[in-house]
Formats: C-alpha cells, structure tokens, sequence
C-alpha cells in the first residue's frame, strides 16, 4: 500500500473531537516512511484545521465529501466541484415540489462558509460563528455551493437519503453522514472517491495500492474504490457489509491504528 486515506469522524477522530497519541504517531511513522496520508471528510473547510494540526504532518484535505480538495499548510484549494447555481436551483425546487417542511444549507467555498434557512437547525457551537449566517432561499441560490444540506424535521436518514437520492436522480449526488437526519448533496459524480482518485493520480498511485477507513453511507464509494477499504468495528452495517475488511476496534480505541500497525508491520 502507497496511500493511506482516512475519513475522521467515526473513523479517526473519537467523541471527544481529538485524535489519540497512538494514532497520531502512527500517522507520523507512516509519512516518515514515504506512505501519502489523505484525510477525506465530509467536513466543511472550518472544521479541519483542529484534526490536521493534530496530526503534525503536511496532508491534504479532501472535504465536503469530494467538492473541495484542501491544503491546509497554505489554506488553499487545490481543486474544486461544487454544485453550480443552475443545479442547486432545480435541486431546490425538486425538493420542495416533493418533501414537506424541507429546508435548506449550503458550504460555500469548500465549507469556509454555510449559509442557512432561518429555520434550518444549526449546532450551538456554529451558532454564533462569523463564517456561519441565515439568508433567504434566493440569497442561499445566488452561488456555487460545495453542498447542499437538507433537513425536514425527525426523518429515519437512510430513508430521507435514498427519498432525497430519488428525487434528484440524475442531478446529483445524495449522501449521508450522521443519525440526525440530514442529507448531504453533492455536484452530479462528486464523491470522496471521485476526489481520491484525483489525488491518486497526483501521486502516480494506483486503486490498488490504496487503504481506505471509513465508517458512515458517504464513505461508500471511496471503500469500494480502494484497493482495500476498510470498515471501522462501529461502522454502518451496510459500510461493514460492503467493505474489504472490518477494524477489530473502534474509532475510540484506535482501530485505524491498530490495523495500520498490523499491516505495514509497525
């Protein structure tokens, strides 16, 4: 394996936000040993820098599941697929032709900034963000968005994902990351594969020599599209089903490291 590409919630980074020593320095015995480190997310740009300060070591960032390939070392994207204007227009009013009490977000820039319906819920610790604001659904439309975030009050997430997925068939891409209901939208084949294959090539690496970790709907076609993805032991069962392999740990017990560790003899 040349590449190793994590995803971080759920995967690297444990409940308390932080990524423990032991993988920390797995990470950095790995990039010492010439082995390219990609973090792919679907986080926006704003919540990278406290993982990959962590870290210690010059990755990129793949976020808001493949729009936005990031290098925080000079806080520049490297390469961009939003969803246009056009699109998150129609996608929009799909939406609201189909789903009841739907509501509206977008990431803009690669996630530096969101956007939001008045009533869209937003967590307290983005409440009062500077980067981070209502506007109206004209305002939200006026620009490329990274993603298009939906929410419709309590919904079950894989339903409301493949109920979303439906109705924009052929539009673009709908994906989930959580249990809290939201789904996340995407530009038309903008995956966290789509943008790994990217870097990939950058790198002359190969699908094949690729480990991917990941442990939620969204991380899906990147672990289907490494040579060996990986699913974390607190997976979504249909990740676990689908991937290559199962961690024997969770994301709170270092089970990226630990398998790591393991396979490159570490």
């Amino acid at each position: 394996m040349k590449l190793v590409a994590s995803d971080l919630d759920g995967t690297l980074v444990r409940r308390d936000r932080n990524v423990s020593p032991r993988t920390v320095a797995t990470f950095q015995r790995l990039h010492a040993a010439g082995i390219v480190v990609v973090l792919v997310t679907g986080r926006p740009i704003r919540w990278i820098a406290p993982v990959h300060s962590q870290l210690g070591i010059p990755a990129l960032a793949i976020c808001a599941n493949g729009a936005a390939t990031y290098d925080p070392a000079t806080d520049t994207i490297v390469h961009s697929a939003p969803l246009e204007a056009d699109v998150l227009a129609e996608a929009c009013q799909r939406l609201r032709a189909e789903v009841p009490e739907v509501v509206f977000a977008v990431e803009r820039d690669g996630g530096r900034q969101m956007r939001h319906e008045p009533d869209f819920p937003v967590g307290p610790w983005e409440a009062d963000h500077e980067s981070v604001g209502p506007a109206t659904l004209d305002e939200i439309l006026t620009r490329p968005a990274a993603k298009l975030l939906v929410r419709a009050g309590v919904q079950a997430p894989d339903e409301f994902t493949a109920r979303v997925g439906a109705c924009l068939t052929g539009l673009a891409e709908a994906t989930n990351s959580s249990s809290s209901g939201m789904v996340e939208v995407s530009a038309a084949g903008v995956t966290k594969a789509s943008a790994l294959a990217r870097v990939a090539r950058t790198h002359s690496v190969a699908a094949a020599d690729v480990v991917a970790f990941g442990d939620m709907p969204n991380d899906l076609p990147m672990l289907t599209w490494a040579g060996r993805g990986v699913a974390m032991a607190n997976a979504h069962p249909a990740v676990r089903a689908a991937a290559a392999d199962v961690t024997k740990h969770s994301n709170e017990d270092d089970g990226v490291a630990e398998y790591l560790e393991r396979v490159f003899g570490m």
